[in-house]
């Protein structure tokens, strides 16, 4: 029995979805970006870091971005505004023939949408240093506002952003469904690690 039950495990932990851990951004039509009132801007520094968690049926792969600027604004510690804005052919992942093919037409294209921006509507406070950060995402030519927890921490010098939440690639025109007997998720964890220091 046990010579059964062990492959099992394993065919069930292979099965297992990452995002399930996450939470889901909501997602709704754009809105008005969020306007600085004379506050502190705090510009990205080379610490910040942007990742993403996909998977398929057999797994899953962890990716990022090398290349991207941004930054917060400020007013009596309490963040009024942000943005990024993403070098897509920056794309990196943890398997190099993986990494070409999210940059071909399968998935972001980059060749005709070389940028993907995030570009923030609202800072809602909830306890201590917990926000719901509502953005314009604009990823492969589509633009939602998207909806996250996120944890702002900040001294005089710098403002600290972490958040991991997850998006459906379907709501922005990425469906390249994989292969038959191993179709890739439609979930992708986001991780936000942004370090910004007074401008």
């Amino acid at each position: 029995m046990k010579y059964l039950i062990v492959p099992l495990i394993l065919t069930l932990a292979s099965c297992s979805n990452p995002a399930d851990s996450t939470v889901d951004a909501k997602v709704a039509e754009p809105t008005e970006p969020a306007i600085s009132k004379n506050g502190i801007t705090y510009v990205f520094t080379k610490e910040s870091t942007i990742g993403f968690i996909g998977s398929k049926v057999t797994g899953s792969r962890e990716g990022g971005f090398k290349i991207f600027t941004g930054s917060f604004d400020l007013k009596d510690g309490e963040p009024q505004s942000g943005e990024f804005t993403i070098d897509m052919n920056s794309t990196w992942s943890d398997d190099e023939r993986l990494t070409k093919h999210l940059k071909a037409v399968d998935f972001f294209d980059v060749d005709n949408y070389a940028e993907t921006k995030f570009v923030a509507t609202n800072f809602s406070k909830g306890n201590e240093s917990k926000y719901e950060l509502s953005g314009n995402l604009t990823l492969r030519g589509i633009t939602k506002n998207i909806t996250f927890p996120t944890q702002v921490t900040h001294n005089d010098n710098s403002v600290t952003l972490k958040a991991e939440f997850d998006i459906n690639r379907q709501d922005f025109g990425i469906s390249y469904p994989g292969k038959a007997d191993d179709l890739i998720r439609d979930e992708v964890i986001i991780k936000l690690n942004l370090v910004a220091q007074a401008q």
